[in-house]
């Protein structure tokens, strides 16, 4: 068993997988519980309508279900997905271990070269493009412009933390169930974790030194770790420990939240038709601490191909629909161009009706300010804003995950949470091999 393949099964557990082959012209596609992700599955009557010798089928789970049971499908081969929707973690490891089929032959059509230079990258191992992004986000400031401004307060297009802070005791009004902040404290390296790295870059905090030593015992770690658990305590909502994405995005629409730092993608839906709020939102850029480095993230959703898939190509021509430039126009017709999939082709930003869309510039500007190359204020021998693209870091960013949500759910402390942070990363990158 590779090393690859041992970190990765060691980060979740083994399902029972269906032995069935798919017959050729059935599909099954994995994807993510996120709006764009079941917006699309609305959309299907025209996938339909051109390739009527293709079935779909969806399987559509909760964030870190869906990793769960792909990354185990994966590394044992399974065959139990043709498409998978997966992120710019996995596909460089996923690539570099053979797991995943090359996209480098999707039609000239589809023009691969008007990707964003900064997402194409991430999903491209040795020359060959492996996953096809299907929307890219960093992470802003989303506010309520009202409370701010009820509050006598003016939000900066580039806010500190202490900004944050200030803000966020101004616009709580708990008898109201109005809450000056809300944050991801859902346990998970891609939920709390991705939130708590990102955040850490901007107080000088990383996960391990230039050798791979772990740093949760150092005082850029305790200052950040201080710093949200107050923020969240005083100013957030009760039981902040369950909410992830899509739990802070409906209270967000329902009007319980002054602030939400998260990613850019929420920008459509909390500015959409299933918002109270939505002529109320305003966006900034995730804050700093003056060091050097925002707390923003850099991500992409994007569709891949296992390699023991048996429908291969069909499942190509799923990836070139639901990742081409005519996709974009067809939800821009059907929805809106705010709500069109965003961050993944440079034409779509050079489109003058896009260009109307008052998050769009917000978007683009914090995905070109993330660099998953030097994401830290001091150096690092990892690449990864939000994760460590080591096949360790989804057991890893789990347990961690773990241990900060008991913190913010008040079953331990702040110091007792760092401490156990760092025997478990150390134990387990001796155990590696990393570091003696």
């Amino acid at each position: 068993m590779t090393t690859t393949l041992r970190a990765l099964l060691g980060a979740t557990a083994l399902v029972a997988l269906s032995g069935a082959a798919m017959a050729e012209t059935t599909i099954t596609v994995a994807t993510v519980n996120n709006g764009d992700m079941v917006r699309m599955q609305g959309l299907m009557d025209d996938f339909n309508a051109k390739h009527p010798d293709i079935k779909v089928e969806w399987v559509t789970l909760e964030e870190n279900v869906l990793r769960q049971n792909v990354t185990t499908d994966i590394a044992t081969g399974g065959g139990q997905y043709d498409v998978i929707t997966i992120g710019t973690y996995e596909v460089p490891i996923w690539g570099k271990q053979g797991w995943l089929e090359s996209l480098n032959d999707l039609p000239a059509e589809y023009d691969v070269d008007d990707l964003l230079p900064a997402i194409r990258g991430g999903l491209t191992v040795d020359g060959n493009l492996y996953a096809a992004p299907f929307y890219g986000e960093s992470s802003m400031v989303m506010y309520r412009k009202d409370l701010m401004e009820a509050a006598g307060l003016t939000m900066p297009d580039a806010p500190t933390w202490a900004d944050i802070e200030k803000a966020a005791a101004a616009m709580t009004d708990k008898s109201k169930e109005q809450y000056g902040v809300c944050l991801r404290g859902k346990a998970g390296w891609g939920e709390n974790m991705a939130f708590l790295t990102a955040m850490s870059n901007s107080f000088g905090a990383r996960w391990f030194d230039e050798n791979w030593v772990p740093q949760f015992d150092q005082p850029e770690w305790k200052a950040t770790l201080d710093f949200y658990l107050n923020l969240m305590n005083q100013y957030g909502p009760p039981g902040a420990s369950n909410n992830g994405f899509n739990e802070n995005l409906t209270l967000f629409q329902q009007g319980k939240c002054g602030m939400w730092i998260d990613a850019t993608v929420a920008a459509s839906f909390v500015t959409g038709k299933d918002s109270t709020v939505a002529d109320k939102v305003g966006f900034a850029l995730a804050p700093d601490n003056g060091l050097g480095k925002r707390g923003n993230w850099l991500w992409a959703w994007s569709l891949a191909i296992p390699s023991s898939s048996d429908a291969k190509d069909a499942a190509k021509v799923f990836i070139d629909w639901a990742t081409n430039k005519d996709y974009l126009a067809l939800v821009a017709s059907k929805e809106g161009w705010a709500n069109v999939p965003p961050g993944t082709r440079t034409s779509l930003y050079s489109n003058e009706e896009y260009a109307k869309v008052p998050f769009a510039k917000m978007t683009i500007d914090s995905i070109n300010s993330a660099d998953p190359n030097a994401p830290t204020v001091k150096p690092v021998p990892y690449v990864g804003v939000q994760f460590v693209a080591i096949p360790e870091f989804q057991g890893l960013g789990t347990s961690v995950g773990e241990i900060f949500s008991a913190a913010l759910a008040g079953q331990k402390t702040a110091d007792e949470a760092l401490a156990e942070a760092q025997t478990l990363v150390t134990d387990e990158m001796k155990a590696a091999g990393y570091i003696q």
